[in-house]
């Protein structure tokens, strides 16, 4: 009964229309085999990141005895994955790490995306030298690999992890702002907005509450494809030593101090490259299947 009344094809009020028409895109989400892999990888990235201390051994920072538990293999001693040269669980640092990834692109994502939001829904709605200015500030930022600017503004701020996150939403506003733009200019002349208009609406009422909703799947999508970005990107910061400082445990950060003994003692290094691939691939797969259910002009 419920399945039914969820796809009613003569909803009875605006709740059951929308909870429909989100039940639909459910459906036409799950049938992406390749999303749901997407999905599980970021709910489990998020389980073990709220979980960590549960989950983790061993304490992620203190390491052992360096005379026995220095750079032991996977399984050994019940470290699972191995120690490092500090002779640290990296199955420990590598969950405790997932606390720093996704303190990342959620604090990214909360800056970044209302900044886009409201240069390209600006730009886009008054035209003219708003226009004008917004787009060329956004084609100068556009202009520099997003990693190298991010140095530069890491480099100005100073090495850490707040500073990287602060860098890394400077750097990755404009993409949001274009394709924001690009959205207004498609809505700002419709029938739509001038009955809005004609109710006594001005700019910001129209801004915020007409055209920002309208935008707001396609920068969602464009988001979530963003995520593995600005993983490598945390994670080449953390690789230069401009990301987290030691002794945090990220990602990026244990790769760099794991490159002196890849040879010999390959996990060090190779366990939390594993783990930066596979949490920027859930991502990438999320925002495939997301791009499918909720862009029109994607679908097949």
């Amino acid at each position: 009964m419920t399945r039914e009344w969820l796809l009613s094809e003569q909803p009875a009020s605006r709740r059951q229309a929308r909870l429909g028409q989100a039940y639909r895109t459910w459906l036409s989400f799950r049938g992406n085999w390749l999303a749901m892999v997407g999905l599980g990888i970021v709910i489990a990235l998020v389980v073990v990141a709220a979980f960590a201390d549960v989950i983790a051994p061993h304490d992620p920072v203190v390491g052992g005895d360096l005379r026995t538990a220095r750079l032991l293999p996977p399984g050994a001693d019940g470290y699972l994955l191995g120690t490092d040269d500090l002779a640290r669980d990296i199955f420990s640092r590598v969950v405790h790490g997932a606390r720093l990834t996704l303190l990342v692109v959620t604090l990214v994502a909360v800056i970044a995306t209302p900044i886009g939001l409201l240069v390209g829904t600006t730009s886009g709605y008054f035209g003219g030298w708003v226009d004008t200015i917004l787009m060329r500030i956004t084609d100068i930022f556009l202009a520099f690999p997003r990693l190298i600017l991010a140095l530069a503004f890491v480099a100005a701020l100073g090495p850490g992890i707040e500073n990287a996150i602060i860098a890394i939403a400077i750097t990755s506003w404009p993409p949001y702002a274009r394709l924001a733009r690009a959205e207004t200019l498609t809505v700002r002349g419709s029938d739509y907005i001038a009955a809005v208009k004609l109710q006594g609406a001005g700019p910001v009422r129209i801004i915020w509450g007409h055209i920002v909703p309208l935008c707001l799947s396609s920068v969602v999508i464009r988001v979530t494809l963003d995520m593995a970005g600005i993983i490598l990107t945390a994670a080449g910061l953390g690789f230069l030593g401009l990301g987290a400082q030691p002794p945090q445990p990220e990602w990026g950060a244990m790769v760099a101090a794991g490159r002196h003994f890849l040879i010999d003692q390959w996990w060090v290094a190779t366990i939390p490259g594993i783990a930066i691939f596979v949490v920027s691939l859930g991502f990438n797969l999320l925002g495939d299947g997301l791009r499918d259910v909720l862009d029109p002009k994607g679908r097949k």
